[in-house]
């Protein structure tokens, strides 16, 4: 584990180092987050506790060694030295290590499975990141969009062509849209620091996310993706767990039967000058104690970890199947709204524009026109961000 440790803090700050410089891609975030998350640090740990445990658990007993003294004087002196030599029956040291290795195996497949959430949290949080790039960028032209329209208002007004009401009317929707700017500032400012945050830095050290939020993410169908499930590091965790769990069993229906000890030594005895062999035989009665509340304790926690794995897996498939529907949903929404929606509110809006201009519409027709326009719009990220939650959801679930 020494070893490992300086070559994982080299590249740990191998890659802080171009934080500050680079815009960060997705695959630079995953490696940070590989890295440095204490997550996947805390599992490793509990990878090399088990081993150690594995270790443990195939060690012989100590032996004993006793030695009493009788009569301080020398002359009549007698000294007994033994050595107690435990015996182990009933297959109590097999049961330990087959018990010690499924919980090593657990602890793989556990570490497994945070890998597998530390990669979909970071994708999860990168698309968020970038939808929140965008909705400020959205934002801000909101917000220009707003003054000119006020600025173009206060001039008519000004000329006497439209109501000064007009005018109030297109501040409200200016102050409104600088509101909606901040806000989003905000919501990027608290995307950035949920992405930092998986790889432990405080305060986000990148600039900003590079990668392409209108790229949809696509997965394959339901029914193709319930047969992945089983395979998914959770359930194989879930499984191991129910194996350990049934180990433990046959670990406390070893203790059912009890260890002999086996005592060889001698007797010196100084009064008669001679030394006399000692061998004894120990075995425990198990007249009340046989281990039987631990062993049905151990038992009914074997079958709770049984349904607790039926259980996980019927949760897992119903999230599995709506993530999937929502990931075809939001494509579905997304791809109407790219192709449709997007463009007829803009050509809307530069009609009601143009048309205000030359004095054939009236300020509440652009107002319309623009806020349809920031509403498709906004609803576009919305879906963006709702197709790449699903995708990552999925890969959660199944461990990609």
């Amino acid at each position: 584990m020494r070893r490992c440790a300086l070559p994982l803090g080299l590249a740990a700050l191998w890659l802080s180092l171009f934080q500050p410089a680079r815009a960060l891609t997705l695959d630079q975030a995953q490696a940070l987050a590989a890295a440095r998350s204490f997550d996947l640090s805390a599992a490793r740990h509990e990878v090399d506790a088990t081993d150690g445990a594995v270790r443990q658990a195939g060690t012989a007993p100590n032996p004993r060694l006793n030695a009493s003294v009788e009569d301080t004087r020398r002359d009549t002196r007698t000294t007994t030295t033994t050595l107690d030599l435990p015996i182990e029956l009933g297959g109590k040291r097999a049961a330990r290590l087959h018990a010690s290795r499924r919980q090593h195996e657990l602890s793989l497949a556990q570490l497994g499975e945070a890998r597998a959430r530390l990669r979909a949290s970071v994708a999860q949080a990168f698309f968020a990141l970038l939808v929140a790039q965008e909705r400020v960028a959205l934002a801000a032209g909101s917000a220009e969009l707003a003054t000119r329209s006020a600025q173009a208002v206060g001039q008519r007004v000004a000329a006497g062509k439209v109501s000064p009401v007009d005018e109030t009317r297109a501040r409200v929707d200016q102050a409104n849209a600088l509101l909606e700017a901040d806000e989003a500032a905000a919501e990027l400012l608290n995307a950035r620091q949920a992405l930092a945050a998986l790889w432990g830095d405080a305060a986000p050290a990148f600039a900003d996310a590079e990668g392409d939020v209108g790229l949809l993410p696509v997965r394959p169908a339901a029914a193709e993706l319930a047969q992945e499930l089983d395979a998914s590091p959770g359930l194989v965790a879930g499984r191991l767990e129910v194996e350990q769990r049934r180990a433990l069993v046959d670990v406390e229906r070893s203790r059912q039967y009890p260890d002999l000890n086996l005592s060889v030594g001698a007797k010196r005895d100084n009064e008669l000058g001679r030394t006399q062999a000692i061998v004894g035989l120990s075995i425990p009665l198990p007249l009340f104690d046989r281990n039987q509340g631990a062993v049905q304790e151990a038992a009914r926690r074997a079958d709770k970890a049984g349904d607790e794995l039926q259980a996980t897996r019927l949760r897992r498939l119903s999230e599995l199947q709506q993530a999937s529907t929502r990931l075809s949903v939001a494509r579905a929404s997304a791809l109407a709204l790219q192709s449709t929606v997007l463009p007829a509110a803009r050509q809307a809006h530069e009609a009601a524009a143009k048309g205000f201009e030359a004095g054939k519409f009236g300020f509440l027709d652009v107002i319309d026109a623009q806020r349809a326009l920031l509403q498709a719009r906004a609803r576009y990220l919305t879906t963006l961000s709702n197709a790449h939650q699903a995708a990552a959801d999925i890969d959660r679930l199944l461990g990609r």
